[in-house]
């Protein structure tokens, strides 16, 4: 089947060109009417098994005129912090273990104990769980899945909250003071105003399968119950992100406006994490 983002991919050379400015092209929102295609990469070898490497990459894309194929360019990595409690995953703009220095980390991802809540944030020194520090993280997403022990609910549901913003504009920073301030502290108040409240999309029982689908229109080639796309209520039909496994160690990952590269493998990562009340 027809790649149906095939007619609206970006440029190649244009990206190019964007992303010799890395960090601006991977924290600011795709534009309106673009999708970029991206591919990561699952590195769990060695002393890696417990605490994989994830790395991002722009997919190569073929020239219509010459049919040639344009290489892939590294983007961000993320590595899972070896520690007890809560899992906490370090964005950087380098594609190694080790990072240069605080200006490489680019994002962090935190989740709760038993993995049902994740909070996405810039980097920073504090949050608002540390009141004695000056600088306050930049919130970019929050993920809630609900709770589903052994699976008995069906498959996941995730709820994908960020901060809303004006068609066109651009974003403005969230750095929430208090608890009651964060994605999460306002959603489970119920006081949405402000927030991006999307979903992932519900998959389909198939009876010539017997398991639920989704059409990831030929992006993804197996099923996994990390595969997700990305939704708001009010159109089904616009898919901000898909993510879904293309082997046992490559993923594809393909985001819209008005996610940034940055927030959409924030998002990513929290499927790969382990979920104690989920599944």
């Amino acid at each position: 089947m027809e790649d149906p983002g095939a007619h609206n991919r970006p440029d190649q050379e244009l990206l190019q060109e964007e992303i010799s400015d890395l960090r601006t092209f991977c924290t600011r929102p795709v534009p309106i009417g673009d999708r970029v295609l991206c591919r990561i990469i699952r590195r769990k070898d060695g002393v890696r098994k417990l605490y994989p490497r994830y790395e991002l990459y722009l997919e190569p894309t073929r020239d219509e005129e010459t049919g040639l194929m344009s290489g892939s360019v590294f983007l961000m990595s993320a590595t899972k912090r070896r520690r007890t409690g809560p899992s906490h995953y370090t964005i950087t703009l380098t594609r190694g273990q080790r990072v240069g220095g605080r200006e490489d980390i680019v994002g962090k991802v935190r989740s709760n104990f038993v993995g049902t809540a994740f909070v996405h944030r810039r980097e920073g020194r504090t949050g608002p769980e540390e009141e004695e520090c000056k600088t306050i993280r930049q919130e970019l997403a929050a993920v809630i899945y609900e709770p589903n022990i052994l699976g008995f609910k069906g498959p996941r549901k995730m709820t994908i909250l960020k901060r809303r913003m004006l068609t066109g504009a651009e974003p403005t920073e969230y750095r929430p003071t208090t608890k009651s301030e964060t994605l999460l502290g306002r959603f489970k108040t119920g006081d949405h105003d402000g927030s991006l409240i999307l979903h992932n999309k519900s998959p389909q029982w198939s009876e010539e399968t017997q398991s639920y689908v989704l059409n990831f229109h030929g992006r993804v080639m197996l099923a996994s119950v990390k595969n997700f796309q990305v939704v708001h209520e009010h159109d089904l039909d616009y898919i901000i992100m898909q993510f879904g496994r293309v082997t046992d160690s490559a993923f594809t990952m393909d985001v819209q406006y008005p996610f940034s590269l940055l927030e959409a493998f924030g998002i990513a990562l929290t499927s790969f994490d382990a979920k104690l009340a989920c599944e």
